[in-house]
């Protein structure tokens, strides 16, 4: 009996654009989550050994900023110049070589100058990283595509959360400069990994990005048009940034010395904490940035903005117990959503060879409230004993955030 052959299903190919969000994560993992967030951990052995005062150590945060806010400037003639790959690791080459020298330092100059690098290199990978998902995807993935991207900096925290008590243990006094050391390495083997996934756009591999329909537009009709509303634009979504810049690094660079010096918590037991708010802001960025796609950019970044109020006012009130974990949950759930909807924002207003741009100028407000939030936030806490003010702050500006963008007119709509 003679039988018909079957033809086999060809195996469904996954597009690269998710190879793309695998190095971004990568990426976001080097620069942000052990490159700025890992500070927090490291910060109460290091005040400790080399005697910095609170508002010392919101110096060394804020060396950071500086420098992050510089590679705004830096980053589009770097993306002219070199394209995404190579801006990309050009910053983590630069993150590696300066946390490897603030692993040797004894001087808290030194340790502002190298940091200051760090931010540099973070900045340039960082805001390069968050553009490729206007290049490689639609308008119906940014968000998400963004959010799984953000993963990077909860799998960062999560490492320092584990990494750093158990250094401080074995190693005492020597514990940090290991910690920056172990981060130095880990990164530039991740560099090598890096430069080997990156692509510039689909056009490298003669592919579509994902989602791409022929009849959606990639361009806002005004924008050439009316550069002065665009300039608005600009500056009014830059304000939102600006309070997320501010305000999440109160509570990112602080919250653990906080719970060692006000609640009493051991450094062990801090870390782990710091640890859980890590693993459950690891879901953020891509919960809310499906939240983006599917309710409109507003719904996300208004749904954001109200959760970590409640968590900046339940540190302030001091009130301690189930309060402080409830605070935590709240800021670790929403941690660091607001990048990856600003990210997709901008990448469905303008057409990718411009979007990297102008998510440059919206990261330079961004940049400036990273500098005033923790250099502030130490001199309060200097005058009154307790960062009970600069949490109270933080809220404070959170509602303001709240009404900049209910009163933001111009935002795609969701993508159904």
């Amino acid at each position: 009996m003679l039988t018909t052959p079957v033809t086999p299903t060809p195996a469904r190919k996954i597009h690269y654009a998710w190879i793309i969000v695998f190095s971004g994560m990568l990426t976001l993992f080097c620069c942000m989550g052990l490159g700025r967030f890992a500070l927090g951990m490291l910060l109460p052995s290091m005040g400790s050994t080399l005697a910095l005062g609170y508002s010392e150590m919101g110096f060394i945060s804020t060396g950071n900023f500086v420098g992050y806010l510089l590679s705004v400037f830096l980053c589009g003639k770097m993306i002219t110049r070199f394209g995404e790959r190579k801006t990309i690791v050009i910053g983590l080459i630069l993150i590696s070589a300066s946390m490897l020298i603030v692993s040797l330092s004894e001087q808290l100059w030194l340790i502002v100058v190298m940091y200051f690098i760090t931010g540099i290199g973070s900045g340039a990978a960082n805001i390069t990283t968050m553009t490729l998902v206007a290049h490689w995807f639609s308008k119906k993935y940014r968000g998400r595509a963004a959010g799984y991207m953000i993963i990077g900096n909860g799998l960062g925290i999560m490492a320092s959360g584990l990494l750093i008590p158990w250094l401080n243990s074995n190693w005492s006094e020597s514990g940090w400069r290991i910690g920056w050391a172990s981060f130095s390495i880990i990164i530039a083997l991740l560099t090598l990994v890096i430069a080997a996934l990156v692509r510039n756009n689909p056009n490298t591999l003669s592919i579509s990005p994902l989602g791409e329909e022929t009849t959606e537009s990639a361009t806002v009709p005004d924008a050439q048009q009316a550069p002065d509303k665009l300039l608005r634009l600009i500056t009014h979504i830059g304000a939102i940034y600006f309070v997320f810049g501010f305000t999440h690094v109160i509570y990112a660079t602080f919250i653990v010395t906080t719970l060692v010096d006000e609640f009493g918590f051991s450094e062990t037991k801090a870390g782990s904490l710091w640890m859980a708010i890590g693993v459950l802001s690891v879901f953020s960025g891509a919960l809310f940035g499906w939240v983006s796609d599917h309710f409109g950019r507003k719904a996300g970044l208004i749904g954001v903005y109200s959760l970590q109020t409640v968590a900046y006012l339940l540190v302030a009130l001091n009130s301690g117990g189930y309060s402080l974990y409830l605070s935590m949950i709240l800021f670790g759930l929403t941690a660091f959503s607001i990048p990856a909807i600003i990210a997709a924002m901008v990448s469905d207003m303008l057409p990718p060879s411009d979007a990297g741009k102008v998510f440059g100028y919206v990261t330079f407000f961004f940049g400036v409230g990273q500098i005033g939030g923790p250099t502030l936030a130490g001199y309060l806490a200097e005058l009154s004993g307790t960062f009970s003010s600069g949490y109270l702050l933080a809220a404070l500006l959170t509602i303001i955030g709240i009404i900049l963008t209910a009163s933001l007119n111009r935002t795609p709509r969701p993508v159904t």
